[in-house]
């Protein structure tokens, strides 16, 4: 009987210790705030979500902005950004517009905040956009591929597309199942470990590229239409912190979906290297270059 009661002793002290031991995220009158290991209140209940990003720093929304803190309430990145999203668990990626940036638990930014989107890949890569072009960077923010490309996706694990001046090229890893480029990707050529390929088929001269062109635009004005609205939804959506019904009853993003919209629309119209027919008129624009004398 001793050594039951002993036993059950025991299993609570151990209990209530790991409780203490603990940073707990609590909630008062809708808000959220963070209590110590001795359940002492060190950040007050002011924010709308706080997200565990360590055991260390969590993500936390203000209003309709995102940051991260410490388990001390101290500002590691300012709440200032209206998009969030985990990577990998440990990471942290936060962006408005033009500024997206990758930050770990510390803060600090493993990917500088100066892309307009950044994307996870296979091999621990990561596909960045900038001023309408594309690259590649590593977890340690290494560049692997300078943002210089039209376009970059990977079909399989260890296979890479790139789009180049209207130029396809497939690097393949034979030698593994997942990519892993090299630290000078420019020089690298079919080998044991890689399969390089031209993937563009010669289209041959057609003429009215000019028309093309306007045609192009046309088309573009129209079919950006659709894009754009669905970004700025998606864009809003994600301001309220993905509370969809809490949108849909409050409204609050009304006022702002028209100048969401318009810089959504803008953005597409801009970008040269989308559109219906943007493929054929750079392959057109290449091959008139290669006959021009």
């Amino acid at each position: 009987m001793k050594k039951l009661l002993f036993l059950i002793c025991t299993t609570f002290f151990l209990i209530q210790n790991s409780s203490l031991g603990q940073i707990n995220i609590y909630s008062e009158d809708n808000k959220f705030g963070i209590k110590n290991e001795q359940q002492e209140v060190v950040v007050k209940p002011i924010y709308n979500k706080i997200i565990r990003l360590s055991d260390e720093s969590f993500i936390v929304q203000k209003k309709n902005k995102f940051g991260i803190i410490n388990k001390d309430g101290e500002i590691l990145v300012p709440i200032k950004y209206r998009h969030v999203e985990r990577v990998l668990g440990k990471y942290a990626k936060l962006g408005n517009y033009g500024d997206f940036g990758l930050y770990d638990e510390t803060g600090f930014a493993v990917i500088p905040p100066i892309y307009d989107s950044i994307d996870l890949l296979f091999g621990g890569m990561l596909l960045t956009y900038k001023d309408y072009k594309y690259g590649v960077s590593d977890f340690s923010g290494k560049v692997i591929l300078e943002n210089i490309f039209d376009d970059i996706y990977m079909p399989k694990p260890n296979i890479m597309r790139i789009e180049y001046n209207g130029q396809w090229y497939e690097i393949e890893q034979v030698s593994s199942d997942t990519l892993k480029l090299p630290d000078d990707v420019k020089t690298v050529k079919t080998s044991s470990d890689f399969k390089v390929t031209n993937i563009v088929v010669n289209t041959g001269v057609v003429s009215g590229y000019s028309v093309l062109t306007f045609t192009d635009y046309i088309i573009k004005m129209i079919s950006s239409i659709s894009p754009a609205h669905e970004d700025t939804i998606d864009e809003l959506m994600l301001s309220q912190g993905a509370e969809t019904v809490s949108i849909l009853i409050k409204l609050t993003w009304l006022p702002r979906y028209p100048f969401s919209y318009a810089r959504n629309y803008y953005k597409y119209i801009r970008n040269p290297n989308n559109g219906p027919l943007s493929s054929i008129r750079k392959k057109l624009l290449k091959k008139m270059n290669k006959t021009t004398p």
